[in-house]
């Protein structure tokens, strides 16, 4: 008896799983497949970040000559023959600061512009991740990213809609 109440429980777990796999297929199934950007827009928005990370990268190569001492070829330290005084030291210091949080920000955007590229090249930039799996038409292009954002914020993963949501959720 005991032995057949539990092969009845073992089977009614199966049949559960089994229900449950084929719900997630059915989902699967009805989801939608977001049309993005034509190739000739994807072209122009590669084009926009191409020339973004070049800039960025010539502003690195600005910073890192600012860090280097010129005659030596290496990193300025707290050391510096140039400064003469404790003031000039501390002025120096914060300088160095400066330029190596500024280098470390502009390699994050650095990050976010390869990140758009290979979005790209997987055929996802541009689709709001908020709204790629269900659109919340917030704003008239959705799910799509409208085309003046990206040309002024290439590496957006957001419409301006859900990004001012978020900000103000996280505002409060």
């Amino acid at each position: 008896m005991a032995k057949k109440k539990l092969e009845n429980s073992v089977n009614k777990k199966e049949a559960e799983k089994k229900e449950i796999v084929l719900e997630d297929t059915l989902l699967n199934s009805q989801k939608k497949k977001v049309k993005g950007y034509s190739k000739k827009d994807l072209a122009e928005f590669r084009k926009v970040i191409l020339a973004k990370k070049n800039e960025i990268i010539e502003q690195l190569q600005n910073l890192k000559d600012q860090m280097m001492d010129s005659s030596t070829g290496q990193y300025v330290n707290e050391n510096s023959p140039y400064s003469l005084h404790m003031a000039e030291q501390g002025t120096d210091a914060q300088e160095r600061e400066k330029l190596y949080l500024w280098a470390q920000r502009e390699n994050k955007f650095l990050a976010y512009l390869e990140d758009s590229l290979q979005r790209i090249d997987n055929g996802t930039y541009g689709i709001c991740i908020e709204c790629m799996d269900e659109p919340k038409y917030l704003c008239p292009t959705c799910p799509l990213i409208p085309k003046p954002r990206l040309l002024a914020v290439p590496h957006t993963q957001h419409c301006v809609e859900i990004k001012n949501s978020t900000t103000n959720n996280n505002k409060r």
